[in-house]
């Protein structure tokens, strides 16, 4: 089993896959004390998936929204302000 193991698991006879689990377990316990112990608390954030054709099919109905849209150079004006930020290497 290895210094992993906590002794009363090669005792018990525990697979050696159980051992494994447990030890990950204890690791990951461990490390998420030493980040609460850093002022640091987890938190699960949910975001679309850019990935998703759904994601993509969805962001191309808008784009064509906005495209055909009487507004469209005021709504592109407004995208490029927000975008060129004064400090943004790249907008030079």
């Amino acid at each position: 089993m290895g210094s992993e193991a906590a002794p009363e698991l090669e005792r018990s006879g525990a697979s050696a896959q159980e051992a494994r689990r447990i030890a990950n377990r204890r690791k990951v316990r461990e490390h998420r004390q030493r980040l609460r112990a850093q002022g640091m608390r987890p938190i699960q954030i949910w975001v679309p998936d850019v990935r998703s054709p759904k994601f993509a099919a969805e962001a191309r109905r808008q784009c064509l929204l906005a495209n055909a849209s009487p507004e469209e150079a005021e709504i592109q004006a407004f995208i490029d302000s927000v975008y060129e930020w004064p400090d943004d290497e790249y907008s030079q």
